[in-house]
């Protein structure tokens, strides 16, 4: 979707936040876990979190959690959740120092992005040395995905569905290691940031 200064120019999410919990299904939280490598202590990010959906199922042991997002009213659904922080923001330029976050988890968000190398690029800088990131996709070259894809578009939502390849290439660098986990009808993309640091 177009952006004006990090906000959308249409919240197509705003106005369906109020019921998205309740047509979108929960989150296998227990895969997201071991996949973050989850601790005591670890400072969250959820990246195009919305609601919460995501990161309420997160946040016990960890300290604290924020919720990244550029709607609004998807925001709005966050608020009183525990020790969820909202913050209204693009992935493309992220409001957090370098190193922020001991993990990162993006759910069912990437294809919404407007650009993709500098989505990647941001999520890693935040990302802590030694640090975890995880995103998890719906797989375009599952049938069901692709309607999926096609009745976004017929929404006029400008989403950009990439194969697992595609991100596998982009969070790439000579200070990471990356993994694909694949379930159909979603795939996940698993980021261990070095120690050292980029």
């Amino acid at each position: 979707m177009g952006r004006r200064n990090g906000k959308p120019l249409f919240d197509h999410f705003g106005i369906i936040a109020p019921i998205y919990e309740r047509v979108i299904s929960p989150p296998d939280a227990a895969r997201l876990v071991d996949l973050l490598d989850l601790q005591p202590g670890d400072c969250l990010l959820d990246v195009g979190g919305g609601t919460g959906r995501v990161a309420k199922y997160l946040e016990g042991g960890v300290c604290p959690v924020w919720v990244l997002d550029p709607s609004r009213g998807m925001l709005r659904e966050v608020q009183g959740r525990g020790r969820l922080i909202p913050c209204q923001g693009a992935v493309e330029g992220l409001p957090f120092a370098d190193g922020a976050f001991s993990k990162i988890v993006a759910v069912d968000s990437f294809h919404h992005f407007e650009n993709h190398p500098r989505a990647a690029q941001e999520m890693l800088r935040v990302l802590a040395p030694g640090g975890h990131l995880v995103v998890e996709e719906p797989d375009i070259r599952r049938f069901v995905v692709k309607l999926v894809a096609l009745g976004e578009r017929l929404a006029l939502m400008r989403s950009h569905f990439r194969p697992p390849e595609y991100l596998l290439r982009l969070f790439r660098t000579g200070q990471t290691e990356v993994s694909l986990v694949e379930d159909a009808p979603n795939f996940w993309v698993v980021v261990r940031k070095a120690a050292r640091g980029l």
